[in-house]
């Protein structure tokens, strides 16, 4: 069928038309926008540069610091615009380009929480062969691999929403240019593309909880098998953060897709508004408050910085 399309650009709903509500709510995205920024990319320019933290734990760290930070700033910025100057519209190209962004970062997410669940494993069920199964090579495929699947999964999801027409309503009732949202405005018959939609998404995440669930499964079988309280605390921080990152992430999923048709309204907003903009700000505070190694590599770099302004200050007055 011949794609025909007489819609130019779209009109986002947003989360408020009250006028009171738009300054606060502002602020509000403002600061947590400016936490997730500051969070996340002093997260990944610690890792870089104390040489402590170069391992594979925090290389994935790292990277999922860096899509917390990229898949927020593919909607934040443009719901703060639409508080603060009413500005709405979106372009129909730039519409295309938050949701390929958008879905595939999440997506990278997904496969990197699966990812680091084997990590973990790795390193409390085989602690002895953990450095010869999770070299450099292994951890970069295991990225890159994530990153590729995930964009390729946001091309088709993209490509195949964009392929439809639309020639009706270009409002769009969300607050960004979610998939299912800029669906039901097509004029085309969407079947296809909503099956593709619902069996991808299904299987990418019960493939990386499926990842999770047998990681833990047999992290659990090991710690009890272990004899030293200090071990099975040790074992327990180890995965501590991650897991409050995991039931954090999927839960959040879960409540938004399980719900009944019928239950979606506002209730998507509110979900909406967790996984784009409060969880990227959330996992740098979970992974950073536990973390004696990450508390000390900051101490360190806020040392180094102190000394490095007071050497300055001594330098350009004598």
């Amino acid at each position: 069928m011949e794609n025909r399309t007489d819609v130019s650009q779209f009109v986002l709903v947003g989360l408020t038309s009250d006028p009171a509500l738009q300054v606060p709510l502002f602020v509000t995205f403002l600061i947590i926008y400016m936490v997730t920024l500051a969070g996340n990319l002093g997260m990944v320019l610690l890792i870089l540069l104390d040489s402590r933290l170069h391992t594979p734990m925090y290389f994935f760290l790292g990277n999922l610091s860096l899509v917390d930070f990229c898949y927020s700033s593919a909607v934040t910025p443009k719901v703060m615009a639409g508080l603060l100057m009413g500005d709405k519209v979106i372009s129909y190209h730039a519409c295309a380009a938050q949701m390929f962004f958008f879905s595939g970062f999440a997506t990278v997410e997904n496969y990197l929480l699966a990812s680091m669940a084997y990590d973990r494993y790795a390193a409390v069920c085989k602690p002895l062969h953990y450095t010869t199964t999770m070299t450099t090579n292994v951890c970069s495929w295991m990225i890159l691999g994530s990153y590729v699947i995930s964009f390729l999964n946001a091309s088709i999801h993209t490509g195949d929403t964009f392929s439809l027409s639309f020639c009706r309503s270009n409002v769009v009732h969300h607050f960004f240019c979610e998939i299912p949202s800029v669906l039901v405005l097509s004029c085309s018959d969407r079947r296809t593309t909503e099956l593709v939609l619902v069996y991808v998404v299904t299987f990418n995440i019960f493939l990386a909880l499926l990842i999770i669930c047998i990681s833990y499964t047999f992290i659990l079988i090991t710690v009890l098998k272990m004899d030293s309280a200090m071990g099975h605390r040790k074992a327990m921080s180890t995965c501590a953060s991650h897991l409050t990152a995991v039931s954090i992430f999927y839960g959040t999923v879960i409540f938004m897709y399980l719900q009944p048709s019928t239950a979606h309204s506002d209730t998507d907003k509110i979900a909406s508004v967790f996984y784009t903009t409060v969880i990227p700000m959330l996992n740098p505070v979970v992974y950073s408050l536990r973390n004696k190694e990450v508390k000390s590599a900051f101490l360190n770099l806020k040392s180094a910085f102190i000394l490095w302004m007071r050497k300055t200050a001594l330098g350009f007055w004598f």
